[in-house]
């Protein structure tokens, strides 16, 4: 049986924390790692110890293997947890890590390896008799397989990156005319997001719910299910707010998606804590991927159990048994998750300083968070902030705990999406159980909301005490410094990086609105343009955003090209508006200059 006496976190923000207070519950040292850009973070003040891996860039940092295991030898470590997201599902990482003779607390590579491959996942779930939704079983050559598929199932279809999940690579094609756009775009983020641009088409259901069963299994083929997980709540397809259990399920139902969840696992000889998605629509249920790691929503699952699901993955790792059979479920427990995003704008990433942070609190209230006043949320990773996680003894009570709370819960500085979560609160669909997968996108609108978050006037704290961080040969130290009562000044740690959104100049000075990867230029230098033309596209924390001409006029220059990584501030391009079609001059005689017969 392994011990694990010491543990290397590799991940940041909020999950980090959350993994390291289950290690310090149960007697293990924690070892956190930091980037450039997370300095300052509070995951790595949290953990008894934190180390350098690089510069802010995720590929040179948080997917940095070398790096880590350098940190893990470092601080002389027995064991690896990846958190979610960064190397959690990537099977090279499980190998290094155990061929570096630690303990991997996940699955097995090769479970990674089957479910990573959506496409070798929907093979294994046919062996299980998991029945996937009708879709290509093997990857594409081209939009030509995606109009083949259309001409069989007809429209809509969506396209999806084998590599991944989470909505990346992932688009809905509803007419013909866009199969060759949308399979391009969807390349170009699979491409972006998990290195591999293979893609595969599925039926399109369009109004189904998003279930998951949370299960485990251990290195003696035990298996367990905690229930299921509802997540139709959600806009391009990210999802904004979980729950458990799932409630208004057909007869029989929940007991098909238990059974063939851990058919799944069992199938590809899974030993760890995973989620298993389905697609339901009616009665009917069809596997849509596993997810061999923690997921982002696991605290509703812990909730209405009581069981703490990091620890289960401590007592697989370390190969004790865990009793086989369903958990019983109480009570009724939803997630919020606070995006640094402003839902008014059409959820579009919203980086920056927070200047004033209060979290909610009083019964049945959890706030999972990476972030404290004068944390800066950057652009160089996901813009998660917090997740909100309330409980009640039935989903009524739930939802006038989260709204409360919601109201409670105060971070200036940046928009979030809690305006957002508390106009869902109050849909009917919602509010009645029967939301589905396209209920935000079809039935709301958030356009007048304002950007700024819910809650009362901010307050003025009283720092007595500032904290600064030191960094010494690559190791983190913590270093307080108490200041004389009634001293004032900015909270903000020295160096922190003040982070904000860039707005294109009327001038025709067009700059990267935040840091992110050029995935496509759609203009040439000496083209004319119109005021809201696009003129690339920039791919940045999980979006593809559209990056358009503030004026009218030529190309005068493109200073950046596709697949290059920009910072924010980077000049794209410069729109000449001396060349505008409305100063060009007229010749003699024509009084329409640049109409068309």
């Amino acid at each position: 049986m392994a011990e694990i006496t010491s543990l290397l976190v590799a991940n940041r923000g909020e999950i980090a924390i959350r993994i390291m207070r289950t290690a310090r519950e149960l007697g293990i040292r924690t070892v956190g790692v930091y980037s450039d850009a997370d300095r300052h973070a509070k995951h790595a003040r949290y953990a008894d110890e934190a180390f350098r891996i690089g510069p802010a860039p995720a590929a040179a940092s948080y997917l940095n293997i070398d790096a880590i295991l350098a940190a893990a030898q470092r601080a002389d470590v027995d064991a690896v947890h990846p958190g979610y997201g960064f190397l959690s599902e990537n099977g090279a990482f499980a190998r290094a890590v155990t061929g570096a003779g630690l303990t991997w607390v996940g699955p097995p590579a090769s479970a990674i390896d089957t479910m990573g491959d959506k496409i070798a996942a929907r093979r294994a779930a046919e062996i299980a008799h998991a029945r996937p939704v009708p879709g290509t079983s093997g990857a594409l050559d081209g939009p030509e397989g995606v109009r083949e598929f259309a001409d069989r199932y007809g429209l809509p279809i969506v396209i999806k990156a084998a590599g991944g999940g989470g909505g990346r690579g992932m688009r809905v094609i509803s007419d013909p005319g866009e199969i060759e756009a949308s399979y391009e775009s969807a390349a170009r983020e699979a491409h972006a997001a998990f290195s591999n641009e293979e893609l595969y088409v599925e039926r399109f259901l369009v109004r189904p719910r998003h279930i998951e069963a949370q299960i485990a299994r251990d290195k003696f083929g035990n298996g367990a299910f905690y229930g299921e997980r509802d997540c139709s709540t959600q806009r391009r397809n990210q999802k904004l707010i979980e729950e458990a259990p799932a409630v208004g399920l057909p007869v029989g139902v929940r007991e098909v998606i238990s059974e063939r969840a851990l058919a799944i696992a069992d199938a590809c000889d899974y030993h760890s804590v995973g989620t298993v998605e389905f697609l339901v629509d009616g009665d009917e249920v069809y596997f849509l991927e596993m997810n061999t790691r923690l997921q982002v929503e696991h605290p509703v699952t812990e909730l209405v159990t009581g069981i703490d699901l990091v620890a289960e993955q401590f007592r697989i790792a370390r190969g004790e048994a865990i009793e086989p059979g369903y958990r019983t479920i109480r009570g009724h427990a939803i997630e919020f998750r606070i995006n640094a995003e402003d839902p008014s704008n059409g959820f579009r990433p919203a980086p920056g300083t927070i200047t004033n942070y209060r979290e909610p609190g009083g019964p049945g209230v959890r706030v999972d968070s990476g972030v404290e006043e004068g944390s800066a949320v950057s652009d160089a990773y996901d813009n998660l902030i917090s997740k909100l996680i309330v409980f009640g003894p039935d989903r009524e009570a739930a939802i006038a705990r989260g709204k409360r709370s919601l109201d409670e819960y105060r971070i200036d500085g940046i928009p979030t999406t809690m305006t957002a979560h508390l106009a869902i609160l109050d849909q009917p669909l919602f509010l009645a159980g029967t939301m589905h997968t396209q209920f935000i996108e079809s039935e709301m609108s958030f356009g007048d909301l304002s950007s700024s978050g819910p809650g009362e006037a901010p307050m003025t704290p009283s720092p007595e005490k500032r904290t600064f961080v030191v960094e010494l040969e690559g190791k983190h130290h913590v270093v307080d410094i108490w200041i004389p009562q009634g001293s004032r000044g900015s909270r903000r740690p020295p160096n922190m990086p003040e982070v904000g959104t860039l707005s294109n100049s009327s001038d025709g000075s067009i700059v990267a609105p935040m840091q992110g990867t050029i995935v496509e230029i759609d203009v040439e230098e000496g083209q004319m343009v119109e005021a809201g033309d696009i003129i690339c596209v920039l791919e940045a924390m999980k979006m593809e955003n559209e990056i358009s001409s503030p004026i009218a006029g030529v190309i005068e220059r493109i200073g950046v090209s596709e697949r290059e990584s920009v910072p924010a501030g980077r000049l794209i391009a410069v729109v000449n508006p001396s060349f505008g079609r409305d100063v060009l001059p007229k010749e003699s005689g024509d009084e329409s200059v640049g109409a068309k017969d």
